[in-house]
């Protein structure tokens, strides 16, 4: 029995170590026809200087400086349901990428069984038998199944990468969100504070005019002054509360008192060190281009599985055991059995299906391809609009912080002016309400330059390492 058992192993060992051919086509090259520098009047900004590190390998906590900023990134990335989300779905690709890899290996089964079997002028036998073997297991000889598998690892390599990509976008929203949520705060603290003094100024006014030194005009002036700043106040006060709910649904609870943005200073956040003159090829280091990637090559490795497909098929069905009449005498001498089953399938006609599978493989490739090309567009514009608005906005800001200081000065100088009985309450209104323009319109434009260096970090690949140089 050992030489009869011998032959079909030696077969079956030979046929899985001889090299399988495989049928996938030649990676297509993306051109996704986007310069390989960034643009001159970008890379050229005060702003963009030059950097030890990429930004991808600048850890959140080296870019962040405000700790309460970042003890709400640590609550987000334990606590966020997209990102938990993220995370259970690279599990399950690992665990159906370790599916499609068990195919390639033959699997073994212990088996046992009773067969009885009479009629009506037949004795009732009984049949005993148990065995241990492999059922169906395909020889991978044109590489179907080895690309499959290769299919599966692409996938699960893209999960990771789109795991990698969510982390980072909760990265960037958090900080985006406490941001607004500081600028919206210092906005109602500058609302607060003028209403108050409005009042105050209102109440100084209503003692003249009890007095005769002012008219009703100016009373009626300083009140429309004091509810336009009372309804300011009231709208920055919803605002506010709103951005609080949201930042609490990112981070997966209340927000805690002391981690709200006490004030609102735009040295709390790093510079982003790019360095000037980086090639836009390092956007192929961008966690979601490199999902696209794998996605293309798992689309790639599906077509040569479906040309596999045409060609026949060889599965073995083997095993070794015992079997007896009698259950007592199952496991005794002169009881073994063996079994060797290869099966050959050949396509012959099948309707048009193996071409269709085939036409859909190959259009879900150029889709991934037009995909892939797309990423990269896409995160090359995002770095060049965050790159081309920073020296805008930085030159925004000073042309504010200037025109704050001249009101300020005009505010001054009409209140002694008015004092003085030199111009109407009129046009020291106009001078207060320039002023409060001037202030928001400040607060507004330190919001967004520093939003624009998070866009930028976020924009080349950084947000997703905790801490610089960390793997």
């Amino acid at each position: 029995m050992n030489r009869h058992l011998l032959l079909p192993l030696a077969l079956g060992a030979a046929l899985l170590t001889s090299a399988c051919s495989t049928l996938e086509p030649a990676l297509p090259e993306a051109r996704a026809s986007v310069p390989k520098e960034w643009p001159q009047t970008a890379a050229s900004s005060p702003a963009v200087a030059a950097a030890p590190n990429p930004a991808e390998d600048l850890g959140w906590r080296d870019f962040f400086r405000d700790p309460a900023l970042q003890q709400l990134v640590t609550l987000a990335l334990d606590q966020n349901r997209d990102l938990r989300v993220a995370v259970l779905n690279v599990e399950r690709a690992r665990s159906l990428y370790r599916i499609q890899r068990a195919d390639r290996l033959p699997s073994l089964a212990a088996s046992g069984s009773l067969t009885r079997s009479g009629g009506e002028s037949l004795p009732t036998t009984d049949a005993y038998r148990a065995e241990i073997g492999t059922t169906n297991f395909e020889l991978d000889l044109f590489g179907r199944v080895h690309q499959l598998n290769a299919a599966a690892l692409q996938g699960y390599l893209a999960s990771e990468e789109t795991q990698r990509s969510v982390h980072l976008t909760l990265v960037a929203e958090v900080a985006q969100l406490y941001l607004t949520l500081g600028a919206d705060r210092e906005l109602l603290r500058l609302s607060e504070a003028t209403l108050a003094s409005q009042e105050a100024s209102l109440r100084l006014i209503e003692r003249r005019h009890q007095l005769g030194a002012v008219s009703s005009l100016d009373v009626s002036q300083a009140r429309t002054l004091v509810e336009s700043a009372r309804a300011s106040a009231a709208n920055y006060a919803g605002i506010v509360a709103a951005d609080t709910s949201a930042l609490a649904l990112l981070i997966g609870q209340p927000v805690p008192a002391d981690l709200l943005p006490a004030d609102f200073k735009a040295e709390k956040l790093a510079l982003l060190p790019v360095a000037a003159g980086l090639g836009s090829e390092l956007l192929l280091r961008r966690p979601d281009v490199l999902a696209a990637e794998h996605q293309l090559r798992a689309a790639n490795a599906n077509i040569g599985a479906a040309r596999a497909a045409f060609f026949p098929s060889i599965t073995l069905t083997a095993g070794v055991g015992t079997a007896s009449d009698d259950l007592s005498n199952l496991f005794h001498s002169g009881t073994g059995v063996w079994s060797f089953v290869p099966r050959v399938t050949v396509p012959i006609f099948q309707g048009g299906r193996l071409r269709a599978n085939l036409g859909t493989a190959k259009a879900d490739r150029d889709i991934a391809l037009a995909r892939y090309e797309q990423a990269i567009q896409a995160a090359f514009r995002e770095v060049s609009d965050a790159l081309a608005l920073t020296s805008s906005l930085q030159r925004q800001r000073a042309a504010l912080d200037a025109l704050v200081a001249a009101t300020a000065r005009t505010v001054e100088l009409s209140q002694a002016r008015y004092d003085a009985g030199q111009i109407g309450y009129l046009a020291l209104l106009d001078a207060q309400r320039a002023l409060f323009a001037a202030q928001q319109s400040l607060i507004r434009s330190q919001t967004a330059e520093q939003s624009n260096q998070v866009a930028l970090y976020k924009a080349l690949g950084g947000g997703w390492r905790e801490q610089s140089g960390a793997d």
